[in-house]
């Protein structure tokens, strides 16, 4: 579309939006310049370039570690919400719908309490006695799933109330399908897309997490967010090799995500 068939307002509306844009990757773009620079102290511009600081970022065992440490725990409690989430909301949506209601009050009650109260709690809970899983991934895995709630309910209901899903089973039981494949067959799959954006959103929040991970396993398993924290005193230009790191693998699993969830279609 050409600039005379936008309009005057529509031309607006887009430089407003490409300044909007610009204004906020000028952050990343700054630690992106810091991280592969050699030296940038008292000069506007910096007095070389290295890619240096990745190359011992990424070759240093213990980030590799937190990574994968964090990856395990963010994927795990990923499971076991899709596990436990989709039959929960199958059987509210289908049989008792005048639960819904309720269940988004009950769903938000992770949110309700703060990160650094709960920690205190598990704490005492699980510090000692026959369930003592502090320090462990365990309780890392559990706490990621109960934040992890929210943001898949709230993206698989809705998802839910789009396909219509009692019309969708009727359709199927005529057609001869039992009950259960008539939810794993015909209404799983028009839940892709939901599924992905509640995957996509629960693991960005859960990966950049910090308190619960310092509070309740810290160095005892070290997770990629506690890792930034114990090496805040190190080089800046390592930091920001981390930081760029950390948004770009964000990134690209976005984009790969963006690319699975394409109807076939297009």
């Amino acid at each position: 579309m050409s600039r005379a068939e936008l309009g005057p307002a529509g031309i607006y509306h887009r430089v407003v939006v490409y300044l909007l844009f610009a204004i906020l990757l000028l952050p990343l773009l700054g630690t992106f310049i810091y991280s592969i620079s050699s030296s940038w102290s008292a000069t506007i511009l910096p007095s070389g370039f290295s890619i240096k600081w990745y190359a011992q970022l990424w070759s240093d065992p213990r980030f590799l570690n937190a990574f994968g440490q964090s990856l395990l725990v963010c994927i795990g409690a990923l499971i076991l919400s899709v596990v436990l989430i989709l039959p929960l909301l199958f059987v509210v949506h289908y049989h008792f719908p005048k639960l819904d209601a309720l269940m988004n009050i009950l769903i938000l009650l992770p949110f309700a309490v703060p990160p650094v109260v709960s920690s205190v709690g598990l704490l005492q809970l699980y510090g000692s006695g026959p369930f003592a899983m502090v320090g462990t991934p365990w309780i890392l895995i559990g706490c990621y799933f109960t934040v992890a709630l929210p943001f898949m309910y709230r993206a698989i209901t809705n998802n839910l109330q789009a396909i219509n899903l009692r019309d969708l089973m009727d359709s199927a039981q005529l057609l001869g399908a039992s009950t259960f494949q008539a939810a794993f067959l015909v209404v799983l799959p028009n839940l892709r897309k939901g599924l992905m954006v509640a995957l996509l959103l629960s693991f960005s929040f859960l990966f950049g997490e910090f308190v619960f991970a310092n509070i309740l396993v810290g160095t005892r398993y070290e997770t990629l967010q506690v890792y930034l924290n114990n090496m805040r005193n190190s080089s800046g230009h390592f930091t920001s090799a981390l930081v760029i790191s950390y948004f770009f693998f964000v990134l690209v699993l976005t984009w790969i995500a963006n690319i699975l969830n394409r109807d076939k279609s297009e």
